[in-house]
C-alpha cells in the first residue's frame, strides 16, 4: 500500500507530465537592422526552435524597408526550421490596394497565418484612419487567413475605457479573428479578469498571454510607460540595485516568468507567446525548465 507522501509525489509528477504535454508556445521576433543583429536573430531562432513552437511571428515596421525585411525573415525562418511563421501586418499608413497586394502575395507564397494590427500612429501620416478591425475584414475578403489580433488586459493606452476596448476586441473576433495575443503584463490577476470578461461578452477565442522575460529592468520600465503596463511594487524591490548587474537580473527575470506561467497554467492557460526582442537567453532558460518538468 502506498503511503500518503508517495501518492502526493506521484500526483505532482503526473501534473508536471501533463504540463509538458499540453503547453503550446510561440515566439515573436523583429527584423534586424544590421549584420550583427541578424546573426543574433538567427542564433535565437535556432536555439528556440528546439522547443517545437506552434509558430514564430515577425513584426512589421513603420517603413517600407523594414517591411520588406519582414517577409525575408519569415521565409528564412520557415526554410530553416519548418515551423509555421506569422508575419505582422499593420494598416494605419497603407491603402486598401497596398494591403490587398501584400495579403495576396502572402497567400500565394503559402503564408496562412497573419498577425493583424493597426500599427503605431506616425506623425506624418495624413491618410484615412484605419484600425485592426478594417484589416481583419480585408484579409478575410482576400482569403481564409488564420488571423491573430492584439488584446490589452490593462486597456489600450488610446482606448476611451476598458469596456470600449473590450468591445473593439469583440468586433475583431466577430469579423473573423481566430485568436488574441495579449500585451505583456506582470500581474496575473489583470489577465484572469480580462479573460473572464472576454468570456462573459461572447469573445470565445483563445486569449494567449504575452510573456516578456526580463533581462534589463531599466528597458522594461521604458516599455511599460509606452504600453500602459503596470509593474508591481515587488518587482521594483527585486531589481533594486541591479542596474549594472544584468546576469543577476536575468536570473530574477527567469524566476518571475516561470512563476507567472505556473499560476496561469493552473488557471487553465495552455498557450503562451514570448516576446523575445531577438534574444534567447532568459527565454531558453524558462522553456527548458518547462520541458524538463522543473516547475
Amino acid at each position: 500500500m502506498k503511503n500518503i507522501d508517495q501518492s502526493k509525489r506521484e500526483m505532482f509528477n503526473q501534473n508536471l507530465l501533463d504540463l509538458e504535454d499540453k503547453i503550446n508556445i510561440s515566439f515573436e521576433f523583429f527584423p534586424p537592422k544590421n549584420v550583427s543583429l541578424e546573426k543574433k536573430l538567427w542564433s535565437s531562432v535556432n536555439k528556440l526552435s528546439v522547443f517545437k513552437p506552434v509558430f514564430f511571428s515577425v513584426t512589421y515596421g513603420a517603413n517600407s524597408g523594414e517591411r520588406d525585411r519582414t517577409y525575408t525573415i519569415v521565409k528564412g525562418i520557415k526554410e530553416r526550421t519548418g515551423v509555421s511563421v506569422a508575419p505582422h501586418l499593420t494598416c494605419i499608413d497603407a491603402t486598401d490596394e497596398e494591403l490587398k497586394m501584400i495579403a495576396k502575395y502572402y497567400w500565394k507564397n503559402g503564408i496562412r497565418h497573419v498577425v493583424a494590427l493597426r500599427g503605431d500612429q506616425l506623425k506624418q501620416t495624413k491618410r484615412m484612419k484605419r484600425y485592426a478591425l478594417n484589416l481583419v475584414k480585408l484579409l478575410k475578403d482576400v482569403a481564409d487567413f488564420d488571423i491573430s489580433v492584439a488584446a490589452y488586459p490593462e486597456v489600450h493606452p488610446e482606448a476611451k475605457d476598458a469596456l470600449s476596448d473590450l468591445m473593439n476586441l469583440k468586433r475583431k473576433v466577430d469579423a473573423g479573428a481566430n485568436r488574441a495575443i495579449t500585451q505583456f503584463f506582470f500581474d496575473v490577476e489583470y489577465y484572469l479578469r480580462f479573460r473572464d470578461l472576454c468570456f462573459k461578452n461572447g469573445i470565445n477565442i483563445k486569449i494567449i498571454p504575452g510573456i516578456f522575460p526580463i533581462f534589463d529592468f531599466q528597458k522594461l520600465k521604458q516599455f511599460s510607460k509606452m504600453t500602459n503596463v503596470n509593474i508591481p511594487i515587488f518587482m521594483h524591490q527585486m531589481f533594486e540595485g541591479l542596474d549594472n548587474d544584468l546576469e543577476t537580473s536575468k536570473i530574477i527575470g527567469s524566476y518571475i516568468s516561470i512563476n507567472m506561467i505556473k499560476k496561469l497554467y493552473f488557471e487553465g492557460v495552455k498557450d503562451f507567446h514570448f516576446y523575445t526582442l531577438n534574444r534567447s537567453d532568459v527565454i531558453y532558460a524558462v522553456c527548458h525548465m518547462l520541458r524538463q518538468k522543473i516547475f
